[in-house]
């Protein structure tokens, strides 16, 4: 059995990795449409698919159309951030199951209300954390839940990437807190969600900072830092560019514990630099070449979770209870930015309160 879906925003991350990753997991997804406002971007995500060997999908401009329908089961939201909590609360009051691109909004009311309501409609929502897929990052999640780190004592995410003006000119919305945000919330969301999952995702306090040091064209913040103190006694260290010259560097990510040291690292957290347990001191995926783009390739592997989330009515790997969890901490770093003081769970935040702040 196929599950029909339609795919909402045609735009860079819609053409690059989630029309591949419905291509590939065709055997799964009947793609029934595409929708985008711009028809251009529709008909070429449709081309996608025919070139494929697969049935072209529909291209339908308005988004609500496609909830009125009654032969679309799935809806994949890859439109602009501030576009994410409308389109999945309309999605799911349609009886439509979704899965949404990271953030999946930017507020903290906002994502409960989302978790909220699938919930009662007895849907399933789940979030583009894609990167928890990642071999190198399953494999360390293999090592904390066999107990092999022994007591963890803190993990460190650093995301060292190049965003110019260019990038920001493609698309008016980047870098506004209307419909954005900065380096933290576009780019770094995902570091920050493999960092709250390795380290258990219940937090006590965040301390942030953050500022606007190379990008006066945007709003938001071009760099931001942050000390995150979770239950048990572990931290979390953040630290987020996208200043570095000339093109992206790396993302990496660091955990310690007392019997065990990994740092993964690459483009995209797709290559183990470390792997120090005891008498284990190598690791095969050291030598796993770096993704065509920051994005990697493990959209695919949401998809083929989240079609055995329906049929099997069991929780998708990555579930709007676990995606709000990396969006709580950059509301956090902000709230705590422009408070001047560490930010204590539980808190309400949007980054519509950070409109007219001086970064």
């Amino acid at each position: 059995m196929k599950l029909r879906v339609a795919l909402i925003g045609c735009g860079r991350i819609g053409q690059k990795k989630h029309v591949p990753a419905l291509i590939e997991t065709g055997d799964l997804f009947d793609t029934v449409a595409v929708c985008d406002l711009v028809e251009e971007r529709m008909d070429m995500a449709a081309d996608q698919f025919e070139k494929a060997g697969l049935k072209r999908p529909e291209t339908v401009k308005d988004y609500r159309e496609i909830l009125k329908r009654d032969d679309i089961d799935v809806v994949s939201i890859a439109t602009e951030s501030g576009k994410h909590y409308q389109m999945t609360m309309e999605a799911l009051e349609s009886g439509k199951h979704v899965l949404v691109e990271k953030p999946m909004a930017l507020s903290t009311r906002h994502m409960n209300e989302m978790v909220e309501l699938s919930e009662r409609k007895k849907l399933k929502l789940a979030v583009f954390f894609q990167n928890r897929f990642n071999p190198p990052i399953q494999e360390v999640r293999k090592k904390l839940d066999s107990g092999a780190f022994g007591k963890v004592f803190y993990a460190s995410v650093a995301v060292r990437w190049n965003r110019n003006e260019a990038y920001y000119k493609q698309a008016k919305w980047r870098g506004t807190w209307e419909m954005d945000g900065g380096v933290l919330m576009n780019q770094s969301t995902h570091a920050i969600d493999l960092l709250q999952w390795f380290l258990g995702g219940e937090i006590e306090e965040i301390y942030g900072y953050i500022a606007n040091t190379n990008h006066p064209y945007i709003e938001a913040e071009d760099t931001g830092f942050a000390i995150v103190k979770f239950k048990g006694g572990k931290t979390g260290l953040i630290e987020a560019t996208s200043n570095v010259f000339p093109r992206n560097l790396e993302e990496t990510l660091a955990i310690f514990g007392e019997k065990g040291t990994v740092v993964v690292g690459g483009l995209a957290v797709n290559r183990i630099l470390t792997w120090r347990f005891e008498k284990e001191e190598s690791h095969p995926f050291m030598n796993l070449p770096d993704p065509d783009t920051v994005y990697g390739d493990s959209h695919k592997y949401v998809y083929r979770d989240f079609y055995e989330a329906v049929l099997k009515d069991r929780k998708p790997y990555i579930s709007g209870e676990d995606g709000k969890k990396a969006v709580e901490i950059v509301l956090g770093i902000y709230k705590s930015f422009l408070e001047g003081r560490p930010v204590k769970y539980p808190f309400d935040f949007s980054t519509e309160e950070m409109k007219g702040v001086k970064l």
